[in-house]
């Protein structure tokens, strides 16, 4: 065997303690439907935040980081850097939104913003293309990592011990429901981080690297460990420089990184038990996620390059793995299985069990509150008992894994999933900024965005299947036409977002706007303030309009600017200080400090 019974020793243990947690915390969490999804609207933000972190902890997340920095370099995770500034708008100007409110789930907005059977319209088409077929997607690639994982890593059958892991989260997720899932987060996100720095030390102190030193000069990642793109290469500074932090952090739609919040993301804000506790459980999330995290998979990205310096070299050398697992994205189970040592390996292996866990108990509990809040008592059983609407949601719960499970089968590479669903939703963040802050945006804005997304996705998916040949890793022929694949990629997803975002703006001009009563309602209740709204805020008496919320949002942007630069900078602080670069590490620490002390002055004014 590859591992030894020390290991899975080791990993039992894990796995009964979180069982335990999970059946401890269930208590009175399936008691109704605000218990089962929004865990009674009581939570503080240090429990929400870490839960945010650990869901997007995904076991696929350091196979992902290692394909970017394999394919190109550390620079390469500016694709998924750049949604800080969509993280950190969250933050500072759409929690407190979401959490004033009052919903059940951020589907339920539509109704409160929206009016007429267009709006009821949404509600449910979003409900089930969402938590069902969306859903079923993004689990299926975390079932795909956990498949891959389990192939490089055990002797056994990967599916039968996907299905065992999954028949455990779903012992507590469907008792407890989002209580359960949040304090078993807690235990999972200590475990995942604990597990995620030990591979680094183990293998680049390996004897076939040879230390930190030899680490850093070695010829195979020269030129890898940059932390911004070569700017003498056009095309890598376009598609994961420009394009991402210009266009690409506010114009797509992607899970847990929605522009203005959405998915479990507002789950936990609208678990919160106060607007403050919502603003600080997003801020920590953001904090944790990009700051902390990445570090750890990037030095075992940059590690694998040396040890395995390309998809060939994998494949020579584990012959019983499956060859249509073995892409860019499997190097990371691969250096594990090959250079740590017994009893290591068991708890790492068990930090990876626990990422893969925490996302897939958020993804369906949330999938689940979709199908249930939004398209079954809405539309099927309005009048349906809480009691009835829990045994619904764990019905939904069971068949969402299930179904999962056996996309995953057909799945072949992380990277490839992610950038499809960027594609999808390209064009359609936009209105997610703005139909807080602009009265005009309608029910068929979004509906116009979410079909025109849809087809001009499937327009690129036909030329590329039909007229697209890869020459090599990096090259393509597109008629008869010679350019980088990730040059492709940027074109494909901007020519997206500006033919998406005309024909949104063009239908929302030539619809009717929702009616006044429904505007002048939501107003009241959320107060977002800002000029788009002056035309509603003439309607209403001057004691009811609130105008001092006219200046959360320009103290809301200035927040997010001083929260960008504090945490770019820790992140930037840690790199140089892990590269040895002290000067840029302390001078970018210093840079960190001080935006942070700006940024929690002014944030306190928020609330003032």
């Amino acid at each position: 065997m590859i591992i030894k019974n020390i290991d899975w020793i080791i990993i039992i243990i894990f796995l009964f303690c979180l069982t335990v947690i999970g059946l401890i915390a269930s208590r009175k969490g399936g008691k109704d439907s605000s218990s089962y999804f929004l865990s009674g609207r009581n939570m503080p933000w240090w429990i929400l935040g870490v839960s945010m972190v650990a869901t997007t902890f995904s076991i696929s997340t350091p196979n992902l980081i290692t394909d970017m920095v394999r394919s190109g370099g550390v620079a390469q995770n500016w694709l998924w850097w750049c949604f800080l500034l969509s993280g950190m708008l969250t933050v500072f100007v759409y929690a407190k939104l979401w959490n004033r409110s009052k919903i059940m789930t951020d589907l339920e907005f539509y109704e409160i913003r929206y009016s007429g059977k267009t709006a009821a319209f949404l509600r449910g088409f979003r409900a089930v293309y969402l938590g069902f077929f969306f859903n079923i997607l993004v689990l299926a690639t975390a079932s795909l990592a956990f498949l891959k994982f389990a192939a490089i890593m055990l002797n056994v059958n990967a599916v039968i011990v996907l299905v065992v892991i999954s028949a455990i989260i779903l012992l507590y997720s469907t008792i407890g429901g989002l209580k359960s899932i949040l304090w078993t987060d807690f235990f999972l996100f200590i475990f995942a981080m604990l597990g995620a720095f030990l591979p680094p030390f183990y293998i680049i102190n390996s004897p076939e690297i040879g230390g930190m030193s030899n680490f850093f000069t070695h010829e195979a990642i020269q030129g890898k460990m940059n932390l911004l793109p070569d700017f003498s290469d056009p095309a890598m500074m376009i598609t994961i420089f420009i394009i991402p932090l210009t266009i690409q952090w506010w114009a797509s739609w992607y899970a847990g990184s929605e522009p203005g919040g959405g998915g479990y993301i507002s789950q936990r804000i609208l678990s919160a038990k106060s607007e403050k506790h919502a603003v600080g459980a997003t801020l920590f999330f953001n904090l944790l996620h990009y700051a902390i995290r990445p570090w750890p998979w990037i030095f075992v990205g940059l590690a694998s390059l040396i040890l395995f310096p390309d998809i060939q070299s994998m494949i020579d050398h584990f012959h019983d793995v499956p060859a249509k697992y073995i892409q860019n994205d499997i190097a990371y189970p691969a250096l594990l299985r090959e250079y740590l040592p017994s009893g290591i390996l068991g708890l790492v292996l068990a930090s990876l069990v626990a990422a893969y866990m925490s996302t897939i108990s958020t993804q369906i509990n949330w999938g689940a509150s979709y199908l249930v809040n939004d398209f079954y008592a809405r539309f099927i059983d309005p009048n349906a008992s809480e009691r009835k609407k829990v045994l619904v949601g764990r019905i939904w719960t069971i068949s969402l894994i299930v179904l999962s499970i056996i996309l995953a089968l057909y799945l072949e590479n992380a990277l490839q999933v992610f950038q499809y669903m960027l594609m999808i939703g390209a064009g359609t963040g936009l209105i997610y900024l703005l139909r807080w802050f602009w009265w005009r945006i309608n029910a068929w804005s979004e509906i116009s965005a979410m079909i025109g997304a849809a087809v001009f996705s499937v327009v690129v998916i036909i030329i590329e299947q039909s007229y697209l040949i890869k020459i090599d890793e990096n090259t393509i022929r597109l008629f008869d036409i010679e350019m980088n694949l990730a040059f492709w990629d940027a074109i494909k997803f901007v020519a997206i977002v500006i033919l998406n975002t005309i024909v949104w703006l063009v239908v929302t001009f030539c619809t009717k706007p929702s009616d006044n009563e429904t505007l002048i309602r939501f107003y009241k209740k959320v107060k977002p303030g800002g000029p788009g709204w002056d035309n509603v805020v003439s309607q209403i008496p001057e004691e009811e309009s609130g105008h001092k919320t006219n200046r959360d949002l320009p103290l809301g942007l200035l927040c997010m600017s001083l929260g960008s630069i504090a945490i770019f900078s820790l992140l930037f602080s840690i790199g140089h200080f892990l590269y040895g670069n002290f000067m840029y590490a302390i001078a970018l620490f210093i840079l960190f400090a001080l935006s942070s002390g700006y940024l929690f002055k002014a944030w306190g004014k928020l609330f003032d």
